[in-house]
């Protein structure tokens, strides 16, 4: 099997859950990916990365070892627009988990239909790893959404959103930007996307509490003020994800548990973090 992409190292064994507080009852990990093999489950040609294997058996198993009521699965981009694994997993755990899939965007009515049965709740535009689809069929996207009662989900550098902001602040369809914007904090060059970004959510954006290893080395100490405006903009529209199985990551492979600690920082009231985990969550993606 060619390898176009640099292969991944695996997720960080035996995750736990976070040392500085208590995970509530009915938290949700908003992203996470489930990652099939070839040939049953092949990867795209023109990926960015090779991963190896994320089974959903190992998935379920990193949500309870974190304490996690639900989850929700977001198409990787390394299966491109063949969300078999991910619909499947979806499917046979209906109550516990939702979907965020990646397709192309002149699918016949039955199969939207099919999804939306099978639990996923969105569509994502990924225009940062090979494999994914960009922001050239946004009007498309849009107009599937809102037949659906779906949201929008971004992948993108919040550096190069430009023009598009205004675009994004008309849409009719919630929408959430991944990993507080995915850039680097090193320096000063993405403030001014964060910016952006920041403008967007207190206008009614949504924004993933994310990815901090994407943005920052360990101890992820420059997230801090990020996540602390994004939160302090619209705390009734942030919510937390794992980033699991941390793809595309070949620096510090963190555990989830790590992750979850940063919250207790990021979100320091009690009340407030309880909800980014639980009701906002919930509201976004359907749960009960």
């Amino acid at each position: 099997m060619d390898e176009p992409g640099p292969l991944c190292p695996r997720p960080a064994p035996s995750p736990h859950g976070p040392a500085r507080f208590r995970v509530p009852h009915g938290a949700v990990d908003t992203h996470a990916h489930v990652i099939g093999a070839p040939p049953q489950h092949p990867y795209v040609a023109e990926r960015s990365y090779t991963p190896p294997p994320a089974t959903p058996e190992a998935y379920l198993a990193m949500l309870d070892a974190t304490g996690m009521t639900h989850g929700v699965l977001v198409q990787v981009s390394v299966h491109g627009t063949d969300n078999r694994l991910m619909l499947e997993t979806v499917a046979a755990h209906r109550a516990r988990l939702r979907g965020i899939a990646v397709s192309p965007p002149d699918l016949p009515a039955q199969a939207w239909r099919a999804m939306a049965e099978a639990g996923v709740v969105g569509l994502r535009i990924n225009t940062l790893f090979g494999g994914g689809v960009g922001f050239d069929q946004l009007d498309r996207y849009e107009a599937i959404c809102a037949e659906h009662g779906w949201h929008l989900q971004f992948l993108t550098d919040v550096r190069a959103l430009g023009d598009r902001a205004g675009r994004l602040s008309r849409l009719r369809v919630p929408f959430v930007i991944d990993h507080m914007g995915h850039f680097s904090v090193a320096g000063d060059a993405g403030r001014r996307g964060f910016d952006t970004m920041l403008g967007l959510v207190r206008d009614g954006g949504w924004v993933k509490l994310s990815g901090a290893y994407r943005l920052d080395g360990p101890p992820y100490a420059r997230t801090v003020e990020l996540a602390r405006a994004l939160v302090g903009a619209a705390p009734e529209r942030c919510v937390w994800g794992s980033d699991w199985p941390h793809v595309a990551n070949w620096a510090h492979m963190p555990n989830v548990g790590d992750l979850l600690d940063l919250l207790a920082d990021w979100a320091p009231d009690d009340a407030v973090r309880d909800r980014i985990l639980t009701t906002n969550a919930h509201r976004l993606y359907g749960f009960p």
